[in-house]
Formats: C-alpha cells, sequence, structure tokens
C-alpha cells in the first residue's frame, strides 16, 4: 500500500456515517475515494472518483479532501435519481399520469 493511500484512508476513518461507507483504492496509479451505501436493498451504483497528486501534497489536504468528499456526496445523490421533471414527458401529461398508462 502507498503512503498516499494510506494517507486517504486514514482521513477517511475520521468520517462516520449511518447511510453510507467511504473507502479508497489505487487504480494505475491514481487515488480514488469510493462511496457506497450500506446496507442497501435497491440497486445502486457506487461513485468513484479520483484525488489529484497535488491535493494529496497539499498543506491543507485534510480541507481539500473534506470539499471533494461533499461535493462527490452531492453528485452521488443527484445521479440516484430515477426519474427528474426534466426527462422527457409528453406535453399536457404529468409525469405521476405518464407512469399510471395514461
Amino acid at each position: 500500500m502507498s503512503d498516499s493511500l494510506q494517507k486517504v484512508l486514514d482521513h477517511l476513518r475520521l468520517y462516520d456515517h449511518p447511510l453510507l461507507v467511504f473507502s479508497a483504492r489505487e487504480n494505475n496509479g491514481v487515488i480514488e475515494i469510493l462511496i457506497d451505501l450500506k446496507n442497501s436493498t435497491v440497486a445502486v451504483h457506487t461513485y468513484v472518483f479520483p484525488i489529484h497528486p497535488r491535493d494529496l501534497d497539499h498543506p491543507q489536504f485534510a480541507w481539500h479532501l473534506q470539499r471533494q468528499l461533499y461535493d462527490g456526496l452531492h453528485d452521488y445523490f443527484i445521479e440516484m435519481f430515477i426519474r427528474t421533471p426534466q426527462d422527457r414527458v409528453p406535453r399536457g401529461q404529468m409525469p405521476a399520469e405518464r407512469s399510471e398508462g395514461n
């Protein structure tokens, strides 16, 4: 295990969430953060984002990691939407009406 990966894992251990689990891996020399749902009863993807090497070496690493983690959480939850108002809906028909087969 590289020192960079160990550094990220050590910082991720400082985060505890009732719904999510955080982990990290090294993939072709790049450190990636993984976000997964705990005890999910539905199929939801794992969210993965890279940590840039300049952030790993930055004196404010902990803050950079937190910002990226929070940004990743936002993106992860947005990607979980099954349908949004921006989905294509026939004119004059509300999304609930479409799902009822009207």
